[in-house]
């Protein structure tokens, strides 16, 4: 009870914080752009957004942008108090919450998450998390894109300057006036029926696709330094 008080009176702080740092940051490129226009006018298509668990802060800073243009999106939330901050943040940008953990509640996850999908709702995921290893895209967000027939969209970005916190997603949060890269990969499909020792192969892929934009990312803001 205490952490519930201390996160309802602290939630204004940290959204002020959040907004006074992000609003400084100056965006040098955004890769894929049309792919992304693509994406948030196809209305027919639900997709489902995947990033990097390092990559929270700038990637769910671009899923803000696209929720203002219309885009359904949904996040996973842990369901301990330390989620209630997160949930409060995504709601107020007006994005669905599901609140759960994939060790512990993940076949009710799964089903609160399909029924989203079936509401042309995407679902945004850490595809490394909750507890890495660090850029390793994990099977579960491909089974999901099979079962609920939906595209998933690789993310990535890059900074010129942060601070990386010491735990094993190394968590990188730009510092105030930083430059970014961000970047927006082609939709990966996962038929339905694709068998499950099939499903390796696009996990590949999607691992491939994410890192290659985190690298390309970079490269941009070293050759816009020069």
């Amino acid at each position: 009870m205490g952490r519930r008080i201390y996160y309802m009176l602290g939630m204004p702080v940290l959204r002020f914080i959040l907004w006074s740092i992000t609003s400084t940051y100056r965006v040098q490129e955004v890769i894929g752009k049309d792919i992304a226009d693509r994406v948030i006018a196809d209305e027919k298509t639900t997709y489902a957004p995947c990033y990097w668990h390092q990559h929270h802060v700038l990637c769910s800073t671009l899923m803000r942008s696209w929720i203002r243009r219309g885009f359904g999106a949904c996040f996973l939330v842990s369901a301990s108090v330390d989620g209630d901050v997160p949930e409060r943040i995504a709601r107020s940008w007006g994005a669905d919450v599901i609140r759960g953990s994939a060790n512990q509640t993940g076949a009710l996850v799964l089903r609160d998450m399909q029924e989203k999908i079936r509401n042309g709702v995407a679902i945004v995921t850490t595809a490394d998390g909750p507890n890495g290893p660090k850029y390793e895209f994990k099977q579960g967000a491909v089974l999901m894109a099979r079962i609920g027939g939906t595209p998933m969209v690789p993310l990535a970005c890059a900074t010129d300057r942060a601070w990386y916190l010491n735990r094993w997603d190394d968590f990188m949060i730009p510092k105030p006036f930083a430059k970014i890269v961000l970047a927006v990969g082609e939709p990966v499909s996962v038929p339905r029926d694709t068998p499950m020792d099939k499903l390796e192969e696009y996990r590949l892929e999607m691992q491939y696709a994410t890192n290659a934009l985190m690298a390309e990312s970079k490269q941009l803001l070293e050759l816009g330094s020069n």
